[in-house]
């Protein structure tokens, strides 16, 4: 039975009106931790390693400084732009629709090609269970995978948000077992350092070491449904945050305290390695099924939060007026959820999520660039949507920092052979808008 919300928001033609506000401080910080906590801390301690050597730890302290100003820059967006949508919606309010329009491809591209990537490797380490020759329980794995995810986030983002939340402690205790236990075998010798790495050194590996840190960008899309935007988006942005910082500092340390620079030689599952070097082959297979909760994880947080984007950007015009569909029970954007699982699960199948995967790098520095400079304009307009808008420290000098920053490890990081590709997408996402533009204005009024 519907209820008298819903139904004065269908009367009253106001989509975002029709979501179930239900997401609090812990369940959002649970969502961007799960986003941003996924494979990527069980192998990138081996390549931080392999360029920094025992001064490995910098690099996630230069990431922890520039996710820092972006998290700033996102949190003061958020608190002043309570749409769904996230990064989409505070650069369409920000900049017009057709930067809005940019963010919103950028954030979507991103999204699926990581949530297609996962899928398959989940999907992969599952079959190792599996006898050789079942070709056809692959496919399987990966329809059951983006199907029961699909269904669970159907039913409202309140359920979706408890399995996030049940996951979250179920990818940490493995990880925080490696830490407690660890730490007694350390070698205070594997922690020395023999050189002082040189800046555009440390940067250059903060340019890949950063994407274990990305995620607040797909993680916010769900802004519509937060509780008390203005207080929430920020502290869950900084909690979570500043969680993922300590326990990558920490599981740094500690693997590295462990087998010193010859982590570096296992780039597959170093920190399984290093458990199985202290507890024998019990300690490495949890670690390997704790890789599988972490990505199981970071897919409960993807499929929770990326299908707002479709809802926001159809909401405005952009994409099929269906994808604004909202359950009249459930709350949630069904017909976007299932459109966004289905790509995935297409992606995932074909095998071409490898390419998009160059792209979402990239597009993630991209789009972390356009929330700086809507941060500082949402600021100047002094934009309030719901409540009093958080206020980052520092005012408009950390957008400026934060650009600069991006600006610098884009520079470090980044081929000409990448940045070229980059710019071939922009411009297909500029002529895809200019012939929206053109049909709208061509349409009869």
């Amino acid at each position: 039975m519907q209820d008298t919300n819903f139904t004065s928001a269908v009367r009253a033609g106001n989509p975002d009106a029709l979501l179930s506000r239900e997401l609090g401080t812990r369940q959002l910080a649970a969502n961007i931790f799960n986003y941003t906590v996924g494979s990527g801390i069980f192998v990138l301690p081996a390549f931080a390693v392999l360029q920094l050597g025992t001064a490995a730890p910098l690099a996630y302290v230069a990431c922890a400084i520039i996710m820092g100003l972006v998290v700033m820059c996102f949190a003061e967006a958020g608190s002043r732009v309570s749409a769904s949508g996230g990064p989409y919606a505070y650069v369409e309010t920000a900049l017009g629709p057709m930067w809005g329009f940019v963010a919103g491809c950028l954030v979507l591209s991103t999204g699926t090609s990581a949530a297609a990537g996962i899928c398959n490797v989940l999907a992969r380490s599952i079959l190792t269970l599996a006898p050789d020759g079942s070709s056809w329980v692959y496919p399987f794995v990966v329809v059951l995978l983006v199907g029961t995810l699909v269904a669970i986030n159907y039913r409202g983002v309140k359920t979706g948000a408890r399995v996030i939340e049940a996951v979250t402690v179920a990818k940490l205790l493995p990880l925080l077992a490696f830490v407690a236990i660890g730490v007694f075998f350390i070698e205070p010798s594997n922690l020395t350092w023999t050189t002082v790495p040189e800046a555009s050194t440390v940067l250059g590996t903060a340019g890949i070491v950063i994407f274990a840190f990305s995620g607040i960008e797909g993680s916010l899309m769900p802004s519509g449904e937060v509780k008390n935007p203005s207080k929430t988006v920020p502290r869950a942005a900084f909690m979570a945050l500043g969680a993922a910082t300590l326990l990558y500092l920490t599981i740094q340390f500690v693997a590295l305290g462990i087998m010193g620079t010859d982590l570096a030689n296992d780039r597959t599952t170093p920190l399984a390695s290093a458990a199985g070097s202290i507890v024998g082959p019990v300690g490495r297979t949890i670690l390997v099924v704790g890789a599988v909760v972490s990505m199981f994880g970071y897919l409960s947080a993807n499929v929770l939060s990326e299908p707002r984007g479709l809802f926001a950007m159809s909401r405005d015009g952009f994409l099929p007026r269906i994808l604004k569909s909202v359950h009249p029970n459930f709350h949630s954007p069904h017909k976007a959820i299932v459109i966004y699982g289905v790509i995935v699960l297409l992606i995932a199948l074909s095998g071409t999520y490898e390419t998009l995967a160059i792209f979402a790098n990239l597009s993630a520095l991209m789009l972390y660039f356009l929330c700086a400079i809507a941060a500082l304009v949402l600021r100047q307009k002094d934009v309030r949507t719901d409540g009093e808008p958080y206020l980052m420290p520092g005012g408009p000098l950390v957008p400026i920092a934060t650009c600069l920053s991006l600006a610098w490890l884009f520079y470090e990081t980044v081929t000409r052979k990448q940045f070229i590709a980059l710019l071939v997408v922009l411009v297909v996402v500029f002529v895809l808008y200019g012939l929206r533009t053109w049909r709208v204005k061509a349409q009869p009024a």
